[in-house]
């Protein structure tokens, strides 16, 4: 009996320990560096409009129905934040390719003045985290036409704006140039207000 209480003595002591550093004192550790030097992302990159209402995260697209305005990738989760992730579907799967296909009527519907051929990829497929906030510039810039149309804005304006927000490759190296589209829509509203 005696030899069991020396052995749980030490094993509950660093349990509690380990407790205490791990759950408390390193979490808040990280917080507070994190709310210090990089306060934005730590708080989720909230984007607030000119009202200060917020609208939404440049780390999470959302889905944009209204024709005036910039569509972002599809999503297979509804952009839903609380999961992430998309079907892995092969390039030869029947629900991919019935996706993909109505995916092209649906952008042939509403933008009739861009072909088809001129569709960059990633505006009929879907992103493979269903959370994607960005496009490419192409992607962006193949929606002109119908917003011109719509807003009476020129076409070299929108243009403009796309150029605006065009983000580089990170570190000058990592990734592809792209284009946050909830960024650019609010700047879009404010031009047509």
């Amino acid at each position: 009996m005696g030899t069991l209480k020396r052995e749980i003595g030490p094993i509950l002591r660093i349990s509690f320990l380990i407790m205490i550093v791990c759950g408390f004192l390193y979490p808040v550790g990280m917080t507070g560096i994190a709310q210090v030097t990089m306060n934005d992302n730590a708080d989720g990159s909230l984007i607030y409009n000119e009202d200060n209402e917020l609208v939404g995260s440049e780390l999470i697209g959302q889905h944009v129905t209204d024709p005036k305005l910039f569509h972002g990738r599809l999503s297979a989760i509804e952009f839903d934040a609380s999961g992430s992730g998309s079907n892995n579907y092969a390039p030869s799967n029947e629900d991919m390719i019935k996706r993909t296909s109505d995916a092209i009527e649906a952008w042939t519907e509403s933008n009739p003045d861009t072909p088809v051929s001129d569709v960059p990829i990633d505006l009929v497929t879907d992103s493979g985290s269903g959370l994607d906030p960005h496009i490419s510039p192409e992607g962006a810039y193949a929606q002109v036409n119908r917003i011109s149309t719509l807003t009476g804005l020129s076409i070299e304006m929108l243009n403009d704006l796309i150029e605006e927000h065009t983000e580089g490759r990170d570190l000058g190296l990592f990734g592809e140039p792209r284009v946050n589209v909830l960024k650019l829509n609010l700047d879009l509203i404010e031009k047509i207000q």
